[in-house]
């Protein structure tokens, strides 16, 4: 079975919400895939190097296959660099991105394999030419592509403690924190009390050079860093910055300086609440935005201008007058199509069990349903992805489609709480 796959085109630096969904999903297909041995074929071939000489590595690669001790692998192993090399003689060149082709014998179970080629186009170039013979599929650089690019240092500070983390992407990750031992108050007068205060004053900062090493060790080494946001209560903070405790490469790299209550795990989710008008670019915030957007209109009486729930949404899109649907990137359905072979009559139903785009699965093709209309038989006769359908309905009412990660809390409610699609609408519509 033959699937070719032309991702969406983006830049070089950051692929688009729906290519990362494509892009996520297919490789949750490939990896799913194996073969009895090793006899699945990954092929890299980056934009700058010819159909030539991947059809020559390939020969070669054909001739040291003849050394398989397994007669099924060899001959499993020989029909996939066959089947590579004809596929590669409808090219002149790679495509703009390059191509990667996936080819192979996968198990069906009860011992059966199916012969699968998978031709990707990917959304951002590949640099390296790559083969590899498995028994699965080699997916490391491609994944590689749906790594997240924006990276923040997190710091949140006051005399008693300061917590640091980062934010990648749209997840918070705690690196450390850090109790101070630095006395709030002593109750010494007369001369003692200057030297009190003197003790406090090293005991503070033996905790902030503590600190400005730790912040220095960690986010030096982050060649992606894009900046530094700082938080905490008071004048804390501003003293830990303009008195030097962060290195000189590093201090460049602070964003802003944030007043927050807190200075524990929950104080760098504060920090970035506080930080979303200097971090509004970020998908995370923008998210946060939509989801509030959304909870704001399910308040008010009668919904507002809300629509949510799988049908519910299907059938509001289609009358145009969703402004914005949010689409969980977590949602994981297929809208199955069923066809009467006698009379015809079609039903359609959603389905949490993902199907495979190329192989035809024996057990999905005893999936039949009977016919309200003849009795019929009704096997399935198409399956498509929910996110995909709903992408197109989308284009044609112009609507605007933002999908929504799982790594937030807001995200995970819309998932959970909503089953994963919820639209703001233009304007009101009769019950």
């Amino acid at each position: 079975m033959v699937l070719e796959v032309t991702a969406e085109k983006t830049s070089k630096s950051k692929l688009s919400a729906m290519a990362r969904y494509e892009l996520r999903r297919k490789l949750e297909e490939l990896g799913n895939y194996s073969g009895h041995a090793t006899e699945l074929i990954s092929l890299y071939v980056p934009p700058n190097r010819q159909i030539s000489f991947a059809t020559s590595y390939l020969k070669n690669e054909f001739s040291q296959s003849s050394n398989i001790k397994s007669k099924s692998t060899r001959k499993n192993v020989t029909s996939a660099i066959e089947s590579l090399i004809s596929r590669l003689k409808s090219y002149k060149k790679p495509p703009e991105n390059g191509m990667i082709l996936f080819v192979g014998h996968v198990a069906v179970g009860a011992n059966q394999t199916q012969m699968v080629q998978i031709v990707i186009e990917p959304p951002i170039q590949i640099t390296t030419f790559l083969y590899r013979c498995d028994s699965k599929f080699h997916l490391e650089p491609l994944s590689g592509l749906l790594a997240e690019n924006d990276t923040y240092g997190l710091l949140v500070i006051d005399r008693s403690e300061a917590t640091i983390g980062m934010l990648r992407g749209k997840r918070i990750e705690l690196i450390k924190n850090i109790q101070s031992r630095v006395p709030s108050k002593h109750g010494r007068g007369g001369q003692s009390q200057h030297r009190f205060e003197r003790l406090i004053e090293i005991a503070a900062h033996e905790f902030f050079k503590k600190v400005g090493n730790i912040v220095n060790e960690r986010f030096l080494e982050k060649a992606e860093l894009k900046g530094i946001l700082v938080g905490g209560p008071g004048a804390t903070k501003d003293f830990f910055v303009d008195k030097n405790y962060l290195h000189h490469e590093l201090k460049p790299k602070v964003i802003d300086l944030f007043d927050t209550g807190y200075t524990d795990e929950y104080g760098l989710r504060e920090l970035m609440e506080k930080a979303s008008d200097a971090l509004a670019g970020l998908d995370v915030i923008h998210e946060k935005k939509l989801m509030q957007k959304l909870m704001n209109e399910i308040r008010k009486s009668g919904g507002g201008l809300s629509v949510y729930g799988e049908q519910a949404v299907l059938d509001t899109i289609k009358k145009g007058v969703i402004d914005t649907l949010l689409i969980s990137e977590g949602l994981r359905k297929d809208k199955l199509t069923f066809t009467c072979t006698s009379c015809g009559f079609s039903i359609d139903e959603l389905s949490t069990a993902r199907m495979k785009d190329n192989v035809n699965i024996k057990e999905d093709n005893k999936r039949t349903k009977i016919c309200p209309e003849c009795k019929g038989t009704m096997p399935l006769a198409k399956h498509e992805d929910i996110i995909k359908i709903l992408s197109r309905l989308a284009d044609d009412a112009g609507t605007k489609v933002e999908l929504i990660s799982v790594d937030t809390a807001e995200g995970d409610m819309l998932l959970k709480a909503f089953g994963g699609l919820a639209g703001i609408l233009r304007y009101k519509i009769a019950s």
